[in-house]
């Protein structure tokens, strides 16, 4: 029985113990990891109507939180939601096992034969918030990908996290695999967190998945290298030759689909020429979905707009909030999402090839769009199977990190009794 209550002692434990199991895993055939996220998926869904009941006491817990409704629908979990997670460990599970994949293969003059392979990264700590979907994902991405993880929900998710994480040590118990390979930090407690920031001898690498207050906290106190997921300041700049149906169909997807999810739109950008024409349209439109418009003197012409503050520039709402602004053109355009974003996802609505292409040279975000929801901002939909986060740094993994991004590499060199002049 483990004591939770001695948070370095259980961290230090969890910790040997991933790293033990990472060296199972790095030699674990791609069939008996696929094996086990079958089992796994298998488990989720006989096991759904459990997940549920954890859910509605999380729900419960964050409603008393006073979670917002965006931050309680990323946390909330339906028959159709848990179809989804099933689905992202069948899809993680089809892939092609990166390890050991040969990434490049040449011959030098002096006789040796060089082989540049996909290695594991070993053990990978994943801090989340809310959305109990991390855990599967995390765990498949880093089960297939060769590591072992150790995954600190957050406190709202606790119940849910618990009840699919159990999930996945089921698929591990099938596979013969060790259960130590996706292990759960089994407390709300924010010092397992601190914890796990300095934990160097057993963890290779943090990937913080949350809002600006987590990943600023990771960056901050870590000593364990980390990829930044960091908040998602997303912007869509709609173009003086922006298509006025595509403008509304992409515009009103990115903010009202999910409006908790980080690749929700947060600002609206409208060129000044089609202020009165589209521009009106997607402001009323956005009014009539209930989503707040937080504008520019000009835009507040516009009934039930309010004023937008210098704070609403820059900031993730993660709710039906949206700030929007008139820009005289792409320059300016450019201009204020080098000043303000995040650089997760920006977006361009134009049927102007040559403006699109200058976004796209001149912005340098993890993801950049022309004429789509920025809502496809993930790693499900660019055909990773799952996410473990986007990535918004640039060293090793960015944009969306799934299982090619949690390997490194390594040089098998080969000679036949080669020696050096």
């Amino acid at each position: 029985m483990k004591d939770i209550d001695n948070i370095p002692a259980l961290m230090a434990d969890i910790g040997a113990r991933a790293r033990a199991a990472a060296a199972t895993l790095a030699t674990a055939s791609a069939e008996t990891k696929r094996h086990a996220l079958e089992a796994a998926a298998d488990a989720v869904w006989a096991r759904r109507e459990d997940i549920i009941e954890a859910n509605e006491k999380d729900l419960a817990f964050g409603r008393d939180k006073g979670l917002s409704d965006a931050m309680i629908d990323r946390l909330s979990l339906s028959e159709t939601r848990i179809r989804g997670i099933v689905e992202g460990l069948r899809a993680v599970a089809a892939q092609d096992d990166p390890v050991g994949a040969v990434m490049a293969e040449w011959d030098m003059p002096s006789g040796l034969h060089i082989r540049r392979v996909r290695t594991p990264l070993g053990v990978i700590g994943v801090i989340y918030e809310s959305r109990p979907n991390v855990t599967a994902d995390a765990g498949a991405l880093c089960l297939k990908s060769g590591n072992a993880v150790i995954l600190r929900g957050g406190s709202e998710s606790y119940l849910s996290s618990a009840a699919i994480h159990a999930c996945l040590v089921e698929g591990l118990r099938a596979a013969g695999l060790p259960e130590d390979a996706i292990q759960l930090v089994p407390t709300r407690d924010r010092a397992a967190v601190r914890e796990m920031l300095t934990m160097t001898d057993t963890i290779d690498v943090i990937v913080p998945r949350g809002g600006k207050g987590l990943v600023g906290l990771v960056q901050a106190e870590a000593r364990v290298p980390v990829f930044a997921h960091l908040e998602g300041i997303v912007h869509i700049y709609v173009d003086a030759a922006a298509d006025p149906e595509k403008a509304l169909r992409v515009v009103m997807n990115a903010k009202t689909r999910r409006p908790g999810i980080c690749g929700a739109a947060e600002c609206l950008l409208i060129h000044r020429s089609v202020a009165d024409t589209i521009g009106q349209g997607l402001i009323r439109a956005l009014i009539d979905a209930g989503v707040e418009v937080r504008a520019d003197a000009e835009l507040q012409a516009i009934p039930g707009t309010s004023a937008a503050e210098e704070g609403d520039w820059g900031r993730e709402y993660l709710d039906s909030i949206i700030a929007a602004r008139l820009v005289d053109d792409i320059d300016d355009a450019i201009a204020h999402i080098r000043k303000y974003h995040s650089q997760h996802t920006d977006c361009i609505i134009t049927e102007d090839d040559e403006a699109a292409a200058r976004f796209f040279a001149e912005l340098d975000s993890a993801i950049l769009m022309r004429n789509a929801s920025t809502q496809f901002a993930d790693g499900g939909e660019f055909g990773m199977g799952a996410e473990i986060g986007i990535a918004t740094g640039k060293l090793h993994a960015r944009g969306p990190v799934g299982v090619e991004q949690l390997t490194s590499f390594k040089y098998l060199v080969e000679g036949d009794g080669t020696t050096r002049g």
